[in-house]
């Protein structure tokens, strides 16, 4: 043991990935910060532990279907309940080099976590692509129709060959075998990979209608029926992306 490494020091190599015999020599260090900081650092270890094992068990689908050579898209979509905007879908495939353990349904994912995964997810999937259905198709079909839509029109955007659909709650008209996944954003990578896109698409584009059509507060509520949101009807009335057929909207008609 030496004294000579400065607790600071220490610190950001702990941050690092320390050999093992650096994590020895600093175990015998009777320094009260170094302890510290190991007892920091073994709590990190354990958390990413748990997460890998966690990233590992939501790998089972995609784990199976490559063990028989097939590729598999994970498919999602967001923007069901808000009042208006568009529904997007996204459609996501990965390979066995995929390592982001921190892909969870993005509802579980702070709104800056999500954002900052978006670049690193766009580079390190095998493919990706988008599919939209805006207000007047959603007031047409209904918006459960409106969604498979949009689903189907991501998956038939990307330019990966694929063998099969891993979809969460839905199935699609395609001759693809499929899988309907139960909170599957929370059960399987690729479909957790497609709902963060989804929803970081989506927001993006409501923060442009946010400027076509102020007062609504589509850049803080992504559509949904705020408070704000719904003073901004009360004011301003119905805009040509708001949906018609959806309550509480049907009542600023006219």
């Amino acid at each position: 043991m030496t004294n000579k490494e400065t607790i600071g020091n220490i610190k950001e190599l702990l941050l690092d990935e320390p050999s093992a015999e650096d994590i020895a020599r600093w175990r015998q260090d009777q320094r009260v910060g170094v302890q510290k900081l190991l007892t920091q650092y073994d709590k990190r270890q354990v958390k990413k532990q748990r997460q890998q094992q966690a990233f590992e068990h939501r790998l089972m689908f995609e784990k199976q279907a490559w063990q028989h050579g097939a590729r598999l898209a994970g498919v999602d979509e967001v923007g069901r309940g808000p009042l208006a905007g568009p529904v997007v879908a996204a459609a996501v495939v990965i390979d066995d080099s995929f390592d982001m353990t921190i892909v969870h349904d993005s509802k579980q994912l702070t709104e800056k976590t999500r954002l900052g995964l978006d670049q690193e997810l766009r580079e390190k999937v095998v493919d990706f692509a988008f599919g939209i259905v805006d207000a007047s198709e959603i007031d047409r079909l209904n918006i459960y129709e409106a969604s498979r839509v949009a689903m189907r029109q991501a998956i038939e955007a990307l330019h990966t060959p694929i063998d099969g659909l891993l979809i969460d709650a839905m199935t699609v008209d395609l001759p693809l075998p499929q899988e309907k996944l139960i909170k599957g954003d929370d059960r399987s990578i690729s479909i957790g990979a497609a709902s963060i896109l989804a929803k970081n698409y989506r927001d993006s584009l409501m923060k442009d209608f946010a400027k076509k059509f102020p007062g609504y507060g589509f850049e803080h509520n992504a559509g949904y029926g705020t408070a704000e949101h719904l003073a901004g009807l009360e004011k301003f009335g119905v805009t040509p992306i708001h949906r018609q057929t959806f309550s509480p909207v049907k009542k600023y008609l006219n």
